[in-house]
């Protein structure tokens, strides 16, 4: 199943998403929200619905609004990425590749929609770079889950973008969270896959283009770390919960490793797409955030 947050009524309600009809289904307000759903480990009902809309008028919204925690993300976990920003981090090199998942986070307040713009602010920073991702939503919580059994707290997976200014991320002490937690600025979405749906999550292709031009590609196949294993090891002693999210790397490809590097402008479009996830579609906006 495919579940969606669609604006209906002036409320976010769980839409029923069918790719291959080109329509999403609104059930009604009492089915509650895609936050609920995922929180009681359950899927949402197939129907009846109120309206059956077709999914290029629809207005769809983040899946999950309702963050109990900061996003959990993955660095470093595409070795052609880890390698391609080599002798470019100004200083922060690490001694070599990580033999662990390397961990941080975002704040909630980052979360956009799927087709809402992205927050750029040139007097904060001039290095908006662009992270094609692959996140995970947890369904069912644990502390300590032994990777062979990290499947099965899996609730799906959607598609995000962890949008990051590089400058900021460079400025304070080698941690990549402010950098990273620029209000408006990390869509996700379009909708949850459920985990049921995907067949090979490790054989994901991942795309990032940027104004008609593809500028990550890259298979779920190249991650250093599974899926499996950045929930065995997040977990260890920590509790995961129904609704967390985690963003679990970008490939190669991203702009402050190009040369010339390339950077996100006013008026661009930023797609994030992958096979049986759908896309994100996103205009690079110019908003003051000082």
């Amino acid at each position: 199943m495919r579940i969606a947050a669609v604006l209906h009524e002036d409320s976010w309600r769980i839409g029923v998403v069918t790719p291959e009809t080109g329509t999403v289904g609104i059930l009604p307000a009492s089915a509650g929200t895609v936050d609920d759903v995922v929180r009681s480990g359950n899927l949402p009902q197939p129907g009846p619905f109120d309206v059956v809309l077709d999914i290029e008028k629809a207005r769809f919204g983040a899946p999950i609004q309702r963050f109990t925690k900061n996003i959990f993300c993955v660095g470093w976990n595409y070795w052609e990425h880890f390698e391609e920003s080599a002798g470019k981090r100004e200083g922060q090199e690490p001694a070599g590749r990580p033999e662990h998942p390397t961990f941080f986070t975002k704040a909630p307040n980052t979360a956009i929609g799927p087709q809402d713009g992205i927050s750029v602010d040139s007097d904060l920073s001039r290095k908006w770079d662009y992270e094609a991702e692959v996140a995970i939503v947890i369904g069912k919580g644990g502390r300590s889950i032994p990777e062979a059994h990290a499947a099965q707290h899996i609730y799906g997976y959607m598609l995000a973008n962890d949008v990051s200014a590089r400058d900021i991320q460079r400025a304070h002490g080698g941690q990549w969270f402010k950098g990273k937690s620029i209000d408006k600025t990390m869509p996700m979405g379009p909708w949850i896959t459920t985990a049921d749906q995907i067949v090979a999550p490790r054989d994901i292709l991942l795309e990032c283009v940027l104004n008609g031009k593809v500028l990550q590609s890259a298979s779920t196949s190249l991650m250093a770390f599974s899926f499996a294993r950045i929930i065995s090891e997040l977990s260890l002693g920590l509790t995961l919960e129904p609704g967390d999210v985690i963003l679990t790397g970008t490939p190669a490809g991203i702009g402050n490793a190009r040369d010339p590097q390339v950077f996100l402008q006013p008026g661009d479009e930023l797609i994030t797409r992958a096979a049986g996830l759908g896309q994100l579609r996103n205009t690079v906006a110019s908003i003051a955030l000082v």
